[in-house]
């Protein structure tokens, strides 16, 4: 999926990957784009896990060159003479998902286990048997090394000739991860040399592979990339790639989006996604334009949780009112930057009146929602400086108006009069009691006509509408 195939899809909305790399997908231009790229990040690990453990095992006893022999009509059983694993160092690059599981089960067949990742805690290494080392001291101590990370630039070549010459003469390489972490010719040479007993590879720096200085080295073990190659991984796959993907369709948070600025959506934050969206929308029909930037308040345990996915949604809701093109988690932070509007999110444990309260700032105007009574009911609790009590609706108009008698009747009979449907009406105060706010949702929007109509009205102070 490149640049120009992205940008022909004008309605495109989600690209899906069933596995985890995304090295055939430009993520940049996706983002662009505002189309989602979605992978199943867990639907081939435990393959992955266990073909790096086939490698380990083939690599150690020479098991697909002694088949070959034999079916060559050699009966070779000393030349291809092993080694046990029990009581050898296993040196794991990467303790992610991969990583641990392989961990998990070289425990099981005696190995020492040493690991790098500079991202991993030593409470967490220890409570998987791990010794967390440098990447120096790893090659230096490893009987065998495996790795289990992505091909980034900066772990492009990770294992070249510097590493390689750390390396114990007895080491034999495993890479199931990807191609280009390694450097092939490299690797070859030292084995060559005798400098590195030998290799099991089933990625490549360059796909598909028929030629590689390693194919020549008896002592090598290579698949051509078998990792995720299991009935039961590509059904994983396939089944969570069909989740992602009606999730994005949905306009609903998506867990395994590669593009999207958040990391999670706890259980407590998932609930006010929808609520977010609606406080987005709703609030761009009560400023209109933002010139300078939005504020953005969680108040309550939802500021003890990550975010912001709740800050994408009310992006999401926001300019999906205000511009004419498609608006997603993806490229709504792109189009604020675009628009020179900047979002100040704030959050505090403390919430007054609500267990949990979202608060949207901007051009003098604010909005307030919270989640309420155990079906956890969207409600609209305050606009500007007025409290209110009221669900979010498809229509709704907002009247200010000085707080005197017959004030109710006055915007209930223009709007009436036009043939639109009032389905619900809540009426507030502001704390100085000079001026009130009228919020109705209507059955439709309300035309232009009566707006002017009420603006005009004697009394009213502002109007907007929403939707």
């Amino acid at each position: 999926m490149t640049a120009s195939v992205l940008a022909a899809g004008t309605d495109l909305i989600a690209v899906g990957r069933a596995g985890i790399g995304l090295d055939n997908v430009d993520v940049a231009a996706a983002t662009e784009c505002g189309v989602m790229v979605v992978n199943a990040p867990q639907s081939n690990t435990l393959s992955a896990a266990e073909h790096t453990m086939a490698l380990l095992l083939a690599q150690a006893r020479n098991v697909p060159q002694a088949s070959a022999a034999l079916k060559a009509g050699r009966w070779e059983r000393s030349k291809w003479t092993g080694v046990e694993l029990s009581d050898k160092t296993l040196g794991i690059i990467g303790l992610g998902r991969i990583g641990k599981l392989v961990a998990q089960r070289a425990l099981a067949f005696g190995m020492k286990l040493v690991a790098y990742d500079p991202f991993v805690s030593e409470d967490r290494a220890r409570q998987l048997s791990v010794q967390l080392l440098s990447l120096e001291d790893l090659m230096a101590q490893s009987d065998f090394i495996t790795l289990h990370l992505a091909k980034t630039p900066e772990t492009a070549g990770l294992i070249g000739v510097d590493m390689l010459k750390l390396a114990k003469p007895s080491l034999r390489v495993i890479n199931v991860a990807r191609g280009g972490i390694i450097d092939e010719q490299a690797l070859a040479d030292a084995i060559s040399q005798g400098r590195v007993a030998g290799a099991g590879f089933d990625v490549f720096a360059t796909e598909p592979c028929t030629d590689s200085p390693l194919f020549e080295l008896d002592s090598v073990v290579v698949t051509p990339h078998l990792g995720a190659s299991t009935e039961e991984a590509q059904d994983k796959a396939g089944d969570t790639i069909a989740d992602m993907v009606q999730l994005a369709l949905a306009g609903d948070f998506v867990p395994y989006a590669v593009n999207v600025s958040a990391a999670e959506a706890s259980e407590v934050v998932r609930p006010y996604l929808a609520l977010g969206e609606q406080l987005g929308r709703i609030f761009a029909g009560l400023c209109g334009k933002i010139s300078d930037g939005l504020e953005i308040e969680y108040q309550g345990q939802i500021a003890e949780f990550d975010t912001r996915i709740l800050t994408l949604s009310l992006l999401k809701g926001f300019f999906g009112a205000t511009t004419g093109g498609p608006v997603s988690y993806v490229n709504a932070p792109q189009i604020a930057e675009e628009q020179g509007i900047e979002i100040r999110p704030t959050s505090t444990t403390t919430a007054r009146d609500y267990v949990n309260l979202i608060t949207v700032r901007g051009a003098g105007h604010s909005l307030s929602g919270t989640l309420v009574g155990l079906k956890s009911v969207q409600t609209l609790v305050m606009i500007d400086d007025y409290t209110i009590d009221m669900p979010p609706a498809d229509h709704l108009l907002v009247v200010r108006n000085h707080d005197q008698p017959g004030m109710i009747g006055k915007v209930g009979s223009l709007v009436g009069e036009a043939g639109v449907n009032i389905d619900d009406m809540t009426v507030g105060s502001s704390p100085e009691g000079a001026k009130a706010l009228m919020v109705l949702a209507t059955a439709e929007s309300v035309p232009e006509s009566v707006l002017e109509s009420l603006r005009q009205t004697d009394g009213v102070v502002s109007v907007a509408s929403v939707g």
